[in-house]
Parts: structure tokens; C-alpha cells; sequence
């Protein structure tokens, strides 16, 4: 994808999804029943659960469809999980980094859905190179 204008919520979630639809062997099998959202910015709730100073320190969210708070879950579930993407800090990070664009969402949603699943830092940053060297 090219832009002319920044890209909008639903291009994003578009782009997240095609992102979900190829991630690695890894954390394929985490990805069946996620249902992605885009939202400008974390609402206050949001910006007091993660004691925020700031709204755009956090791009994206992932909850498991189980889980009430963080750590917190539910005995019984049918909800799908959720990935919620932050546009604004994103492309405010995309601005600032001037990284491709894909590749800066692949890694946030790489980095949350494996944070989520317990993944050690050393194994996300692992994944998201090898991502980036096969993908460019």
C-alpha cells in the first residue's frame, strides 16, 4: 500500500489483517478467532489501567476474549480475542521513524500477540527480524 494522505482506521485494520494472514508458524496458531479494531486513540479507561502520561505511548492492545483485565480471566468465554490498534500513535511513530509503514504494524502486532502469549523479548525480536529480512 501507498499513501498519499495518512492512512485511515479501516486501512489499517485491512493491513492488519493481511499482516495476521502471514505471520509465522509461531504465532499462527494464537491468531484463529482474533477480531482486529482500530481506534484513533486509548480512551481514558485505557490511559488509567496503563497509568498513560501520554495516550500515543501506546499502539496497540491485545486481550485474550477471556480476559477481563490484564492477568484477570473469565471461567467461561465465547468471545473472539481482540487486537486493538492505535492509529494515531502509530502513524506518529511512523513519522517519526520513517520505517515502512507495514513493517512498523507487523511489528507492533507481532510484538502484542506474542507479549500476550509469554513470548521472551529475545523471541519477538527474533520473529520481527526474520519477518522484516523475508518480507523486503
Amino acid at each position: 500500500m501507498n499513501f498519499s494522505v495518512p492512512p485511515s482506521a479501516d486501512d489499517l485494520v485491512e493491513m492488519a489483517a493481511e499482516i495476521i494472514e502471514n505471520l509465522p508458524d509461531e504465532l499462527e496458531e494464537y491468531c484463529d478467532d482474533i477480531t482486529v479494531i482500530c481506534e484513533e486513540l486509548p480512551d481514558e479507561a485505557l490511559e488509567q489501567e496503563f497509568d498513560l502520561d501520554d495516550p500515543f505511548d501506546l499502539l496497540a492492545l491485545y486481550r485474550g476474549g477471556n480476559e477481563i483485565s490484564p492477568g484477570v480471566r473469565k471461567k467461561v468465554t465465547n468471545d473472539d480475542d481482540v487486537l486493538m490498534l492505535f492509529r494515531r500513535p502509530i502513524l506518529d511513530m511512523w513519522c517519526e521513524t520513517g520505517d515502512d509503514l507495514l513493517g512498523l504494524v507487523r511489528a507492533v502486532i507481532i510484538e502484542e500477540i506474542a507479549r500476550y502469549n509469554d513470548f521472551a523479548d529475545d523471541e519477538i525480536q527474533q520473529i520481527v527480524k526474520t519477518l522484516n529480512q523475508v518480507m523486503v
